[in-house]
C-alpha cells in the first residue's frame, strides 16, 4: 500500500511540474505587439481560441492558419506577421495552443478557420514545433473530403516530420541563418520531406527566436539582423507567397 501511494504521488508531482513548466511562456514583447495593434492597415480581434489578423479593407481570400513554438505566447507573432496581412490582403489566425504545446492541441484546423468565415483558401503554418504540427495537420488537410482542404504549408524555422514529398501542397520554408535550434543543416536534412516544388528563403543574420518577438532562447544563436530587417523579408517572402496562389 506504501509503494503504491509513493508512486502515485510521484506521478501526481510530475504532472504538476509539467503543468507549471507548461504554463511558464515566453512572453511577447509588449512594443511590438502594440505597434501591430495600433497599425491602421489591419484589425486584430482575439477569439477564445486564437488571435485574427486582418486587412482592414481590401482583403483576399486566402488565408494562413498560424501556429506558435513550444511555450511561446501567441501575441509574440502578431507584428512579425501582421506585416504579411497589409502586403498580401490575406487573413492570419494565430492558434492559442493547449497547453502551449501544439503537439498536445487535438481540435482540427476547422476549428480555427471558422474564425475567418470568409476565407475560401486555406494555407497552415508555424514556427519551431508549431510547423511539425502544421505539417500533420496539412497531411490530412490533402483529401479533397477533409474540412478545410489545405492547399499549402508556411515553415518558419522548423520541419516536417512526416512525409509531404508526394502530395500537391505548395510549401515555403523560412530558414534563419543563425538559428541555433533549427539548424539550415537541421532544415536541409528534412528537405526530402517536402514537395520537390517546395521554396527555401534563407533569412541573412536571423536565429530562431528573431521569427517572433519573445526576447532571447536558451541554445539559440545570436542574431545578426535588426528585428525590422527580419520581419522585411519575412513579409516580402510570405506575403509574395500567398498572394501568388490569388
Amino acid at each position: 500500500m506504501g509503494i503504491t501511494l509513493g508512486v502515485v504521488g510521484i506521478l501526481v508531482l510530475a504532472v504538476v511540474v509539467f503543468l507549471v513548466w507548461a504554463h511558464l511562456v515566453m512572453a511577447g514583447e509588449r512594443p511590438a505587439s502594440l505597434e501591430a495593434w495600433r497599425d491602421p492597415e489591419v484589425t486584430i480581434t482575439r477569439t477564445e481560441r486564437s488571435f485574427v489578423i486582418e486587412p482592414a479593407e481590401g482583403g483576399s481570400d486566402v488565408g494562413l492558419v498560424f501556429i506558435p513554438g513550444a511555450r511561446v505566447d501567441p501575441s509574440a507573432y502578431l507584428w512579425k506577421l501582421s506585416g504579411i496581412v497589409a502586403e498580401s490582403g490575406a487573413t492570419v489566425v494565430i492558434t492559442e495552443p493547449t497547453l502551449n504545446l501544439a503537439f498536445f492541441d487535438t481540435r482540427p484546423l476547422s476549428a480555427f478557420t471558422a474564425d475567418a468565415p470568409d476565407v475560401s483558401e486555406w494555407y497552415v503554418g508555424g514556427h519551431s514545433l508549431g510547423g511539425v504540427r502544421a505539417c500533420q495537420l496539412a497531411g490530412t488537410g490533402t483529401d479533397a473530403a477533409a474540412d478545410p482542404p489545405v492547399a499549402g504549408v508556411v515553415l518558419f524555422g522548423s520541419y516536417c516530420a512526416n512525409d509531404l514529398s508526394d502530395t500537391d501542397l505548395r510549401v515555403l520554408s523560412l530558414v534563419g541563418e543563425r538559428d541555433g535550434l533549427s539548424t539550415p543543416e537541421k532544415v536541409a536534412d528534412a528537405a526530402h520531406l517536402l514537395p520537390p516544388t517546395a521554396e527555401t528563403v534563407l533569412l541573412p543574420g536571423a536565429n530562431h527566436a528573431a521569427f517572433g518577438d519573445y526576447g532571447p532562447q536558451p541554445g539559440d544563436d545570436t542574431a545578426t539582423a535588426s528585428d525590422e530587417d527580419t520581419r522585411d523579408r519575412i513579409t516580402d517572402a510570405v506575403a509574395g507567397f500567398l498572394s501568388s496562389a490569388q
